[in-house]
């Protein structure tokens, strides 16, 4: 289980902190986003946000999802999440899949160069409000939006590399 501040906390079923994201979760197969549970929000939790990315691409970090005004009540996501820009519960999807360019919406897994092994790190944020901001924004969006509103955060780290031929 990965820590964040000590009581919040993230973590998978699918895999631990520091271990290898399975293949069904990468772009490589089906590109399913994985199962991702939670604890020990603060109290005055009033959203959550989710970003993950890769801070090892060259050029630098890469997004592969930003999801956010995830109802407090809510303590998980099941695995294989819709790539649409609003979910059921009325979270919203931005747009992710690069460093400059942002063109997919929902979860991208993992396609690192051939050969390399890479972070792809899940940053759970708790908030003090919901954000006003339109599906679709940028991870650099939902960060500008967050600032004064993080109450925690916690984050778990998965790694996934491509070896040549397979």
């Amino acid at each position: 289980m990965a820590s964040g501040n000590g009581v919040f906390h993230l973590d998978s079923p699918a895999f631990g902190d520091g271990d290898l994201i399975p293949l069904i979760h990468t772009a490589e197969s089906l590109n399913l986003s994985p199962p991702l549970r939670w604890a020990g929000a603060p109290a005055g939790t009033r959203s959550f946000a989710l970003i993950v990315d890769d801070p090892d691409a060259a050029g630098g970090h890469w997004v592969h999802w930003v999801l956010f005004n995830l109802p407090p009540e809510q303590r998980a996501l099941s695995a294989a999440q819709p790539q649409s820009l609003q979910l059921a519960n009325g979270a919203r999807q931005g747009c992710c899949w690069g460093i400059n360019h942002f063109q997919r919406t929902g979860y991208q897994g993992p396609l690192p160069p051939e050969g390399e092994l890479h972070r792809y790190v899940f940053q759970l944020y708790a908030l003090d409000e919901s954000l006003l901001l339109p599906a679709g924004s940028t991870a650099s969006d939902l960060r500008d939006a967050m600032q004064s509103h993080v109450l925690a955060d916690a984050s778990l780290i998965g790694l996934y590399g491509r070896h040549q031929g397979e």
